[in-house]
């Protein structure tokens, strides 16, 4: 865990965090990395947006990317840079969009996550979200293509 005074800090993604966010990506999901050019034509899209953590320094330490279309909205990429894992920080980023989504509307927030990674489904129950279905071979992994649960999460419930 961190530090008492070292929790990080959250705040929505800028169009000048596409190197860093990029370079964030590439850490969290080296087998699937998205480079700057794809990550700018994500958050060109309608809907799309996202939060970046952020250290006492300034320096990147994970990120959200979610895309909204009426009153859902699905998580399109979570990320955490490896060496600062378990601290908490894709906690803060997932509250933080969950409590910024709900204040803009949204009903219905959906997720894909694999079903070789219990870190990341514990995280996501720890935050109401239930399982809804399976998507055979959704995911590109380094051992090729894993299985995805699809979960989702009510709110302003």
């Amino acid at each position: 865990m961190s530090a008492p005074g070292n929790v990080p800090a959250v705040r929505r993604l800028a169009a000048t965090d596409l190197e860093a966010l990029a370079a964030l990506h590439r850490r969290s999901f080296p087998h699937d990395p998205w480079n700057r050019r794809a990550l700018a034509e994500i958050l060109a899209m309608p809907g799309a947006g996202g939060w970046l953590a952020l250290d006492v320094a300034g320096r990147p330490l994970g990120f959200l990317l979610v895309r909204r279309a009426a009153d859902e909205a699905e998580v399109l990429s979570l990320g955490v840079d490896p060496e600062r894992r378990r601290e908490g920080i894709g906690g803060r980023l997932l509250d933080a969009g969950l409590e910024s989504l709900a204040a803009e509307g949204t009903a219905r927030l959906f997720l894909e996550v694999a079903v070789d990674n219990p870190e990341a489904q514990a995280l996501y129950r720890a935050r109401g979200f239930v399982e809804v279905g399976r998507r055979p071979a959704y995911l590109s992994g380094p051992d090729g293509p894993r299985d995805a649960l699809v979960m989702v999460r009510r709110l302003g419930d």
